[in-house]
């Protein structure tokens, strides 16, 4: 079954007077359970295209279809209850709150779905062991590696169980032993728990354990299937 399905998406910026296409007619289905990566030159429109996935961001065109059926982009109520409930985000800088320590940060999601404080407890647990962050739960954020942050924000991002995990350049700051683990715990995520995977990525091994690679350039997605 198709989770997403995005049909003729387009997005323009303004640049002075003139008007940059950054997405022309984006096609795209992908699957419930799948893993696939988008790569492609800087300023490609990667991360808007993410964005847009994501509903943090407009298209001026097109629509999105999440479990067939279409997304309201007038409803800001339901596209809030989506990112909610069904999404999770991962970024390059992490974006975590410095003033809160590691369980802090993690909880954050269910403090704002208002989840009662044994579940809390329960799925905090359940992920401080499943990222080996344990020995770490009391630590503030600016004591931690960069590997280290991001684990904490991968637990974040799917503290409430989300159908779809968008991460955009997750491991652009991270050191290649930092990078396996993350991507191990990608693949662990999708493989056990069934988490639909898109990653952003310049990582080419990264992308590589992917199902399926797309690569964007000049404002058109296409799959891509040529050897990395």
């Amino acid at each position: 079954m198709a989770l997403l399905k995005v049909r003729n998406l387009q997005k323009s910026f303004r640049n002075g007077n003139k008007a940059v296409t950054v997405l022309k007619d984006i096609n795209l289905e992908v699957e419930a359970g799948s893993k696939l990566a988008i790569v492609g030159p800087s300023g490609s429109g990667k991360t808007t295209l993410l964005n847009i996935l994501g509903t943090i961001d407009r298209p001026d065109a097109g629509e999105i279809l999440w479990e067939g059926s279409p997304l309201n982009w007038d409803d800001e109520r339901e596209l809030a209850t989506l990112r909610m409930e069904k999404l999770g985000f991962v970024f390059q800088f992490y974006y975590l709150m410095p003033e809160l320590n590691v369980e802090e940060n993690i909880i954050l999601p269910g403090l704002m779905a208002a989840w009662e404080h044994s579940r809390l407890t329960e799925r905090l647990e359940e992920l401080l062991e499943a990222l080996n962050l344990q020995e770490k739960r009391k630590a503030k954020i600016y004591t931690l590696s960069g590997g280290e942050r991001q684990k904490v924000a991968i637990a974040r991002a799917v503290f409430l169980r989300p159908k779809l995990l968008l991460a955009d350049e997750p491991t652009g700051n991270l050191d290649p032993e930092s990078t396996k683990e993350v991507l191990k715990i990608f693949l662990e995520l999708n493989a056990t728990q069934g988490v639909t995977l898109i990653l952003v990525t310049h990582n080419l091994e990264l992308a590589q354990k992917m199902d399926k690679i797309y690569l964007l350039k000049e404002g058109v997605l296409v799959e891509y299937r040529e050897p990395l």
